[in-house]
């Protein structure tokens, strides 16, 4: 009979001590939009920087196709894009950079990138929600701030997709397939 009474009162202090150590709810995000780019950018930022180191530079005028951009134009796109969209979306100017060209060296470009990068986490550090209802300008249309961030996260990945993918056409294993 004592083991009996004896589960129910271990069990009951075993969910006591759940409960004790269980995080309280937390609370919600004040800026949910920019906090949720502030917090992807790193892993973005580290893994297309590791492609794009990865790509050997006899290899930045690689092209799958005829119809596709080279290595070296996709990580110029992708310096302007991470210019434009941050600047966009956190709704400070763009810095003013030297346009870069896909035939720029390796060195350059890679340079450029990680400037690119280092600007948008200055950019998403200023960024709070409350702009991001307002329209602007991006590639001839109004948009809003907010249409300009998931522009903004939806490139990183779709950017890192692109470096795997010509670097796994150059037989070379992208960061993320890495162990």
């Amino acid at each position: 009979m004592k083991q009996i009474c004896m589960i129910p009162a271990l069990l009951l202090l075993a969910a006591s001590a759940i409960a004790q150590t269980a995080p309280a709810a937390s609370a919600p995000v004040a800026n949910p939009v920019s906090s949720a780019l502030r917090d992807t950018l790193p892993g973005r930022q580290k893994n297309t920087i590791a492609a794009v180191e990865a790509m050997p530079a006899e290899k930045f005028s690689y092209k799958p196709s005829a119809d596709q951009m080279t290595f070296g134009h996709l990580v110029a796109h992708m310096i302007e894009s991470n210019n434009a969209f941050c600047s966009l979306a956190a709704a400070i100017p763009a810095p003013k950079v030297e346009e870069v060209k896909e035939t720029d060296g390796k060195d350059k470009l890679v340079a450029a990138l990680k400037a690119s990068f280092a600007f948008c986490g200055d950019a998403l550090a200023k960024m709070d929600d409350s702009k991001l209802g307002e329209m602007t300008e991006a590639h001839g249309q109004q948009i809003s701030r907010a249409r300009g961030a998931l522009i903004l996260a939806g490139s990183w990945a779709d950017h890192y997709a692109e470096t795997a993918m010509y670097l796994r056409l150059n037989g070379l294993l992208p960061p993320t397939a890495k162990k």
